[in-house]
């Protein structure tokens, strides 16, 4: 009998199981791995330059325009601290496709990973050469951070 926490989803049941090539997770790890680190890491030091680019004061008396600059801002903080993020979550899912692949490479054909095994997996720590670092804090141009902070009325 198989333990529930290893039977697929409810709506699933009929499907039948979800057959992997071990040899060709290995692959997709390495693949994956080398691609964060070679086309999309190198990358974000220029991603970075162009976020931090100073943007103007916006004028106090126009509220409007402080209000979109507010807005801007922080959609773009947002848009930075996703940028940052996906590069280690892409590479902890490697690390986790490895980790998988790494247990079951040796096993014979019938083997079947559990899916605890596969959770286990995803939560150990991911790879730490994948981690750039913490996100580019942008200043917030109406903010109080700001050279010349913008007075509300």
């Amino acid at each position: 009998m198989i333990p529930e926490e290893d039977r697929p989803a409810s709506w699933l049941r009929g499907s039948g199981g979800i057959d992997a090539d071990i040899r060709q997770l290995r692959e997709f790890a390495d693949r994956l791995h080398a691609e964060v680190e070679k086309n999309y890491a190198t990358h974000l030091p220029y991603i970075a330059n162009d976020m931090l680019a100073k943007v103007p004061d916006p004028a106090d008396a126009f509220i409007e325009l402080v209000h979109f600059m507010r807005a801007h801002w922080e959609t773009q903080q947002a848009a930075a601290n996703a940028v940052w993020g996906l590069g280690h979550t892409t590479g902890h899912l490697a690390a986790a496709a490895g980790q998988v692949a790494e247990r079951y490479g040796t096993a014979d054909a019938f083997s079947a990973a559990r899916v605890t095994d596969v959770e286990q997996a995803l939560n150990r720590a991911g790879a730490a050469s994948m981690r750039p670092g913490p996100s580019p804090s942008l200043t917030d141009p109406t903010g109080p951070d700001n050279v010349n902070p913008v007075v509300l009325p």
